[in-house]
């Protein structure tokens, strides 16, 4: 990625997509060219959360909600560090900040972290586009790296790009150190949170239910989850090609044959599935928003619920099926299109969801998921 932050709002811009489709606008936030993988996210509020969020890493989001950045940005709704996102695409981009909490604008945060953008783009005709044709590769191009390269040059550059299958990311977004969350009041369980890729909000729901929750890099072993004494164990969210996670599959994998309590979300689930033995695949054009209803299986209840992902565990959903660790079987289910959401087992505790449930941001349907990791750990202790 090359960026510069100057004139950017005046700057011609063009998306190429891999297929040889463009779009032109004008460069919202740094000035330059970018690459990634086209999707698209359908929440109407939490750009900033969005940006923030590792799982997004090398991915060009694009926002269906067509007037964006409306509340500014400020320092204390990021779930990271820093933005992941390879590129981002806004129809109309708000022009003035308008929030108590606003520090700065949106666009100026892109510009400040080299983030290549474009605004002034048909946002309903290319959500249409990858709906109908899927996730694809793409680049964002404005400024001297437009200027006089025609569109044939341009597209092929975009599709020198590396694919999102078999893509393997979470040791490039995840914690290179681990570190520790103290619980928030009295501590009553210790939990090892395998980070492939985690949001600063996981932690804290846990902390806020009493839990000490040591953050470990995505390259752990069996024996630094173990070095912590923990009641529980959790794999995080994250981006790629779960088909690539072998080593954090090992390590769950021995998690599971001593039956410690176990938690995963999202790329956490994709890694429960590979580790029980079934595949996983890609989405046409994944799930990603703050809007997808799921049904929790085991109450009937229909949650409301935030989603990244790309892929998902292929696991039948009529049947419990045998795996080498007791039963298992589909506990959540989208009710969009039947896609896999959860899985628990049966004959011990595990469980995992596809989706967010800490929401951030989105709604609060699946908090309750977090109570039911600690219920695991109080009947364990029982």
């Amino acid at each position: 990625m090359t960026t510069s932050t100057r004139g950017a709002a005046k700057t011609p811009a063009v998306l190429v997509l891999e297929d040889g489709r463009t779009f032109r606008g004008r460069a919202y936030g740094a000035v330059g060219e970018t690459f990634g993988e086209a999707v698209f996210s359908t929440g109407m509020t939490g750009y900033q959360e969005t940006l923030t969020d590792p799982s997004y890493h090398r991915q060009v989001v694009v926002m269906t909600a067509p007037h964006v950045g409306n509340t500014g940005v400020n320092d204390e709704d990021p779930e990271s560090g820093r933005i992941w996102v390879s590129g981002y695409v806004v129809r109309d981009p708000a022009r003035v900040s308008s929030n108590w909490r606003a520090q700065r604008s949106l666009d100026e945060e892109l510009a400040a972290q080299g983030v290549v953008g474009i605004s002034g783009v048909d946002t309903r005709a290319l959500t249409r586009h990858l709906r109908e044709r899927g996730a694809m590769r793409v680049g964002i191009f404005s400024g001297d790296a437009w200027t006089g390269v025609r569109d044939e040059a341009l597209l092929a550059r975009v599709k020198e790009q590396p694919e999102m299958t078999g893509a393997n990311l979470s040791a490039e977004v995840a914690t290179k150190e681990p570190y520790v969350v103290p619980a928030i009041g009295e501590k009553k369980f210790t939990v090892a949170a395998v980070d492939l890729g985690i949001k600063g909000m996981t932690p804290h729901r846990m902390a806020e239910r009493g839990i000490e929750v040591h953050v470990l890099p995505a390259t752990a072993t069996v024996e630094d989850v173990y070095a912590v004494g923990p009641d529980g164990v959790f794999f995080s969210n994250g981006p790629g090609d779960p088909a690539t996670a072998d080593g954090p599959v090992a390590v769950m994998q021995a998690v599971l044959e001593r039956k410690t309590p176990l938690f995963g979300i999202c790329f956490g689930n994709q890694i429960l599935g590979r580790a029980l033995g079934f595949g996983t695949y890609k989405l046409k054009y994944g799930h990603r928003g703050i809007n997808q209803p799921v049904q929790d299986r085991t109450t009937g209840k229909v949650e409301v619920t935030a989603h990244n992902h790309g892929f998902a565990v292929d696991a039948p959903l009529d049947k419990v099926s045998d795996t080498p660790y007791g039963r298992a079987e589909v506990s959540h289910v989208c009710l969009n299109d039947q896609v896999v959401e959860g899985l628990q087992l049966l004959d011990q505790p595990a469980f995992s969801v596809q989706y967010h449930p800490e929401a951030a941001a989105g709604p609060h349907d699946a908090a309750y998921l977090f109570d039911r990791f600690v219920s695991l750990m109080e009947a364990e202790r029982a």
